[in-house]
């Protein structure tokens, strides 16, 4: 968990987990020029290399979370809810998860089999757990219309917490989040790839439309675009998807060839959500992909279900040094550590899965050598 400088801008493999002064601050050096970025606006570019400031940074992701039976918690003690798994994700330097709801108290339930919306006091659950920001890019943030959504925006303008994936436009629902963490600056952007058809068109962000960012193909070059701007300006370039099939613990032919095109423009770390399965973790080449991460705070109606647990990634700027899953289990819809003979169970699990998803334990290609470049 970080409280840095933040803007937004329209597996059992180990590694050593740094720790250390997390303070935010520019070590960026080299010659400079200016350009412009995606939205038009100049920006000063400056050469940097592949490991940015030359410090690890921990980063921290986690599932399907709606906060369901959780609304008295999080009412009379916000803070409390999250006890069990909070120093696992407050442990990382920063910290996401992937909020599936509507935020707020706004709008009206959808025409759709299940809606979600959680209060404004979630954030707070997650904030004092350590999360440093949410995406909403998903097939439930949306649950309760435009009017739901205007609730979801001004919540996020007035908490100051990081809420990636929706905006007032397509601009600002495709923004990074961008900090700086260990003179690293590290970029997340999030979009949503599972539409419910007769909702498509009204939930997608367009050009003044509010909205969801769309992952889907018609969208692909967009959120593309987006990523190749925002990998000049960042040390690490994560996005975080919704995909998937659900149900399914090996990724889907779409879930793969999307991971493969966001590597290929400039994304260092590509994590999902969406089947509520727990899906394979590992190296594409030398990015670092995990394709479903299972439910977290998340209604549990199996032994699948339940299984869950956060992935911490320790990267170097461009090069990922390594992931930890660590494994939980859902009680009562909330996270909790495995520990024994359960947690070895669940990372036995994991490695079969990182099999069939195609992904490998180690990286198989050398870390980027180039130089990169940031815009301040």
């Amino acid at each position: 968990m970080v409280a840095g400088l933040a803007a937004s801008c329209s597996g059992t493999s180990t590694a050593d987990v740094s720790s250390g002064d997390s303070s935010t601050r520019d070590t960026s050096s080299g010659a400079e020029s200016t350009g412009e970025s995606a939205g038009g606006q100049e920006t000063t570019t400056t050469s940097r290399g592949p490991e940015g400031s030359g410090q690890a940074v921990t980063l921290a992701f986690a599932g399907d979370s709606n906060f369901n039976n959780q609304s008295g918690a999080l009412q009379a003690d916000p803070a409390g809810v999250l006890g069990a798994i909070a120093p696992v994700l407050s442990g990382a330097d920063l910290s996401f998860v992937n909020l599936e709801a509507a935020l707020g108290s706004g709008g009206s339930p959808q025409p759709k089999d299940f809606t979600f919306q959680v209060p404004a006091q979630a954030l707070d659950a997650l904030r004092a757990a350590g999360v440093d920001g949410v995406t909403m890019a998903n097939n439930h943030g949306m649950d309760f219309g435009a009017e739901g959504l205007q609730d979801s925006l001004r919540i996020k303008a007035e908490s100051g917490f990081p809420v990636l994936g929706i905006g007032a436009d397509e601009d600002q629902a495709y923004a990074p989040h961008i900090t700086e963490v260990k003179g690293q600056r590290i970029g997340v952007i999030a979009a949503n790839d599972v539409f419910d058809d007769p909702l498509r068109t009204a939930w997608t962000a367009g050009p003044g439309k509010a909205g969801i960012a769309s992952a889907e193909e018609a969208h692909q070059d967009r959120l593309l675009a987006e990523v190749r701007a925002t990998r000049d300006t960042v040390d690490t370039l994560v996005v975080f998807l919704h995909y998937g099939t659900e149900k399914q613990t090996c990724p889907n032919t779409r879930q793969q060839d999307l991971a493969r095109a966001l590597t290929a423009a400039g994304a260092d770390i590509v994590v999902g959500g969406h089947a509520h399965r727990v899906q394979g973790a590992g190296y594409l080449g030398d990015q670092l992909v995990a394709y479903g991460l299972g439910n977290f705070i998340f209604q549990a109606n199996s032994p699948e279900g339940a299984s869950s647990g956060v992935l911490v990634v320790t990267a170097t700027g461009r090069r990922i040094d390594g992931y930890q899953w660590k494994p939980a289990v859902i009680r009562n819809s909330l996270p909790v550590p495995l520990t024994g003979a359960a947690e070895a169970a669940a990372l036995a699990t994991m490695d079969q899965r990182r099999d069939c998803a195609g992904l490998t334990a180690t990286p198989t290609v050398p870390a980027a050598t180039g130089p990169t470049t940031t815009k301040g």
